[in-house]
């Protein structure tokens, strides 16, 4: 089965104060110590997988800010990868992108390397609010940057939102949709604030310097995102994405149907050959094991046919449209009716999901309390 290849590109120009994604402060000696580390780590893959393998269906650099890097390097970066595996017809290439940090210029030298899809982090359009995430960007860049994407070529543009931000109000989240669809992007992703812990954002709420919002408002904000972007012409696929038909993301579809995928970078994630593995978190540790021509794996969970089927069940409720019943037996000889009857019973039971069609899916009031219905399968 092809891969979905991610690329972790662990530097910011300032770490936004919600996140607690691995990032290190940019810098030329850290950054050419990550791309030659980097490079081995690819190269090092390419000896040890088999040909079919190498096969790509998607490759997805995230950060951090990969747009922090000079385009160049990010070229230089592709060109490697282009070397050692082999993109499949149509394969989708992903960069995600702080409107701060791009412009026309870039975004064309993104699209002459081979970038197919533009991924920006907006998170919001009220520059009080972006000043509350200690975004790097204004509501205006945000923009202007959509604009230049438009400009350079891109027909496959993703814009990514936050809702439940302390002091935002729902007219707030509603222009925000309004001027999110006004740009006619192919795909929209909306997901509510995470409170991390030990992140400057948690530690103002804890000190009672910021109030977050209540359930109530959070849940009406989610639901107001459904009914705005699905009336708008867009289909809501998975839990926090929408995508005009036919442009759901192929690189996280893959995450949500349990699929194979290799992660290169500080503190990239992979799932392969039935196991999952991550990498040394800091750009010493990583880059070091790569010197000795060692794969910089810090953890590894070797996995089990129920490990497999559970992971199956609790990704492929994210689906909007839920799991194909029939592909879960084919994928295992075994169904997900008869193995889960018990917890499936109480489910529907309880109202929050219901089978349709031949798949198991979330229903409108299992949507918003999801979590609680993943770890039924965990």
């Amino acid at each position: 089965m092809a891969l979905g290849l991610y690329i972790h590109v662990p530097f910011c120009l300032k770490k936004c104060l919600y996140c607690d994604f691995v990032s290190y402060p940019y810098s030329e000696t850290a950054v050419e110590a990550y791309l030659d580390a980097l490079f081995k780590e690819i190269e090092l893959y390419g000896r040890i997988l088999k040909k079919k393998e190498k096969d790509l269906v998607s490759i997805y650099i995230g950060g951090g800010t990969p747009t922090c890097l000079p385009a160049g390097r990010l070229a230089s970066v592709l060109a490697k990868v282009q070397k050692v595996f082999r993109l499949l017809p149509g394969c989708e290439v992903t960069v995600e992108a702080n409107p701060g940090t791009v412009d026309r210029h870039y975004l064309l030298s993104l699209r002459e390397c081979g970038v197919t899809r533009l991924s920006l982090g907006i998170q919001a359009f009220q520059d009080r609010l972006l000043n509350m995430l200690g975004r790097v960007h204004t509501a205006v860049e945000a923009d202007e940057a959509a604009c230049a994407a438009r400009d350079a070529g891109f027909d496959n543009l993703n814009l990514d939102f936050i809702f439940g931000i302390p002091g935002q109000t729902g007219e707030d989240w509603l222009e925000t949709l309004s001027k999110a669809v006004s740009l006619e992007p192919e795909h929209i992703s909306v997901y509510g604030i995470q409170l991390e812990a030990g992140t400057p954002l948690e530690l103002a709420v804890a000190r009672g310097e910021l109030q977050m919002c209540s359930e109530e408002l959070e849940l009406s904000m989610y639901q107001a995102a459904i009914c705005y972007l699905t009336g708008s012409g867009y289909v809501h696929y998975e839990i926090s994405n929408f995508a005009l038909p036919g442009r759901e993301s192929v690189h996280n579809l893959g995450y949500w149907l349990n699929r194979p995928y290799l992660g290169l970078g500080p503190a990239a994630h992979s799932y392969l050959r039935g196991e999952r593995f991550a990498n040394e978190h800091t750009i010493e540790g990583y880059a070091g094991c790569l010197s000795r021509g060692e794969l910089p794996v810090a953890a590894r969970e070797a996995g089990t046919v129920q490990t497999e089927m559970a992971e199956t069940m609790f990704l492929g409720l994210r689906l909007i449209k839920g799991i194909d019943l029939e592909a879960f037996y084919r994928r295992f000889g075994r169904r997900a009716e008869d193995i889960y009857r018990k917890k499936i019973a109480c489910l529907k039971d309880a109202g929050l999901v219901e089978v349709a069609g031949g798949r198991l899916r979330l229903t409108p009031k299992g949507l918003p309390v999801a979590n609680e219905v993943f770890k039924e399968f965990v």
